[in-house]
């Protein structure tokens, strides 16, 4: 309860009166981002944001671009003194930046502390060991080479109820009913330790709802980002771990006693069957391509609650797509729906979500992806991902 509490006078003291960007009936623009401002050390986002940082301009641009009402910043690097969010709002976000739109206001926010680059004091990666250096990262409940690397950052036009916020950092992996427990498949044993599997946190980074108090009621803004499916072994540890962190999701909104699900303050169950939800975030699970999963996905995206719509689509993502299928990489996905350029061995792929709770209507989505040809471009390289946005109505 601490941390949420600690968000209380930032909230407050951000209680200003900002100017409509849309009329007052216009839909409501959720949106996610992974804009990959972070440092390798701590403070060191701090630093360049104290500078003038080209990759904050441009994210700040593609945020003044699309002015979404309500967006998930992942890959944000956490500091307690909310340092970083408060130069990246007042240096970034309020100057008009070249390419970009006019000064865009958030007057709330909310952030928490998460997972990456915590020591663990465990093995958790069974070299040996406990890491040093770099290595330290392995051995972290997230990995990261600081306290707070990767961290998350939620921005909005509407209050926050950040007294009914609900973290799940502290959540462990084996509390989840037939939880993706990884095997060594060679001897078809547990992979980890029983001594660390029970301490193992689920949650890479966390898991937070966010209640947002919006014109068309309270919507809970459910965000995180689970581990990449990668950088392990034949034990797929980081394949199971992505998977389950995306079924907390699926569990949480699915009805039904669910006493395993404690938040961080030792409240337990999942969201109330009436209430309004969208899941936001850099979730790294592709439904067709990559080395995820992809069930996981799939299963959250046919959930009852989950609203059947239109995938989010863009010209960049297609060409860039159609480009490296070009060239020989078997993607199967549509090209359309990619969100991220990863490099000449993944491809591009859709990592990246919106995925608004029935209830909802929705008015348009995309994925701000120009074609290389368009003007706008030139901001959206700003990160390896793409911001997507969905323009809902009730």
């Amino acid at each position: 309860m601490r941390r949420i509490l600690s968000c209380l006078p930032l909230l407050l003291a951000a209680c200003v009166s900002t100017p409509a960007d849309r009329p007052a009936d216009a839909p409501l623009r959720v949106a996610t981002y992974n804009a990959s401002l972070y440092a390798d050390t701590a403070g060191g986002l701090i630093a360049e944001l104290q500078g003038d940082s080209p990759r904050a301009r441009k994210i700040a641009a593609v945020l003044q671009k699309t002015r979404p009402d309500l967006v998930l910043i992942n890959e944000f690097d956490y500091d307690e003194s909310h340092r970083a969010a408060e130069l990246f709002q007042r240096r970034y976000l309020e100057a008009p930046q070249p390419g970009g739109g006019q000064a865009l206001h958030y007057p709330y926010r909310y952030l928490a502390p998460v997972n990456t680059g915590v020591p663990s004091g465990l093995d958790l990666d069974n070299d040996g060991g406990i890491g040093e250096g770099r290595q330290r990262g392995n051995d972290a409940w997230g990995y990261g080479l600081h306290p707070g690397q990767y961290g998350m950052l939620v921005l909005s036009r509407f209050p926050i109820d950040a007294a009914r916020a609900r973290t799940f950092q502290l959540l462990r992996w084996s509390a989840m009913p037939a939880a993706a427990r990884p095997l060594d498949p060679a001897t078809g044993r547990p992979w980890h330790r029983d001594e660390v599997w029970e301490q193992l946190r689920l949650s890479s980074k966390s898991h937070w709802d966010v209640p947002v108090l919006t014109p068309r009621g309270t919507l809970h803004f459910l965000v995180s980002h689970p581990t990449p499916p990668v950088f392990d072994g034949p034990e797929d540890r980081n394949g199971a771990r992505n998977a389950d962190e995306i079924r907390l999701w699926r569990e949480y909104v699915t009805p039904g006693d669910k006493p395993w699900l404690c938040d961080d303050a030792g409240a337990c169950g999942g969201l109330a069957a009436d209430a309004r939800f969208v899941i936001a975030g850099d979730l790294n699970n592709d439904p067709i391509d990559g080395d995820g999963r992809s069930a996981a996905i799939l299963e959250l995206l046919e959930h009852p609650r989950v609203l059947r719509m239109a995938t989010p689509r863009s010209a960049g993502g297609e060409a860039a797509a159609r480009g490296y299928i070009a060239r020989g990489l078997p993607l199967r996905g549509a090209p359309a729906h990619v969100t991220g350029d990863f490099g000449p061995r993944t491809g591009a792929m859709r990592l990246d979500y919106v995925l608004p709770s029935t209830g909802f209507a929705v008015a348009g989505s995309g994925v701000f992806w120009p074609a290389p040809d368009d003007a706008d471009a030139a901001i959206a390289d700003g990160s390896d991902h793409h911001l997507v946005w969905v323009d809902l109505s009730l």
